[in-house]
């Protein structure tokens, strides 16, 4: 049964997070990154190396990257220029290859090779920010964490899930923290992320074909 519409202007905030939980719970029941790995440590890797690169190029890197170092114990030995020639062809190269080398070593001295499961931990790596942090944190561990990139920074505004005045990823992350369900927050990264990848595009947003248009505030400006 199809969800009754409160006018645009008059809709709460609350309500609008509810249509929008709806929608994706029904469309994407199931979802999740992306990325291909086979463990922590390698989900942590094709994070760190999909910053300011897409998805399908991080993918396309990392097959023979794990091939060859598939745990923090075998990449912590080898040099940066060695991981460099794996993933050349990604954004930032010399700057990632360094970070992952010592992200790796500092996975094997401090946390036994162990990709640790809380914030504070994460932050300590090399090459790893908050929103690194939050993703594994949510995709590896199930927390609810929100990781806020450009896509779900841009969806989020346009929906009208967070006021202009969230300026800053970490001012949308606590905003969508405060109203979403804690049981959705793992799925409402990958919700939103795909969202703006696939639907509401930076440059050309395809309004016509989002069933979300009709509570969107941008498409009614």
């Amino acid at each position: 049964m199809q969800q009754e519409i409160t006018p645009i202007h008059t809709m709460r905030k609350q309500e609008r997070y509810r249509w929008v939980v709806a929608h994706f719970t029904k469309v994407m029941p199931e979802v999740d990154t992306e990325l291909n790995y086979e463990s922590p440590f390698q989900l942590l890797v094709a994070v760190i190396l999909s910053a300011q690169c897409t998805d399908k190029r991080v993918n396309q890197v990392t097959p023979p990257l794990f091939h060859d170092y598939a745990t923090a114990e075998e990449m912590a030995v080898a040099s940066p220029e060695v991981i460099y020639e794996y993933i050349k062809s990604v954004s930032y190269p010399n700057s990632k290859a360094k970070h992952l080398v010592g992200m790796a070593q500092m996975l094997v001295a401090d946390f036994g090779g162990q990709v640790p499961d809380n914030l504070d931990d994460l932050v300590k790596l090399p090459g790893v920010g908050r929103k690194t942090a939050n993703v594994i944190q949510a995709v590896v561990f199930g927390k609810s964490a929100m990781a806020v990139d450009t896509h779900i920074f841009r969806v989020s505004h346009r929906l009208g899930l967070v006021p202009d005045s969230c300026t800053t990823p970490y001012a949308v992350e606590k905003e969508l923290m405060k109203y979403l369900p804690s049981e959705v927050i793992p799925r409402a990264h990958h919700w939103l992320l795909l969202h703006g990848r696939y639907v509401c595009q930076a440059r050309t947003p395809k309004c016509g074909k989002c069933d979300l248009a009709e509570i969107c505030k941008s498409v009614r400006k």
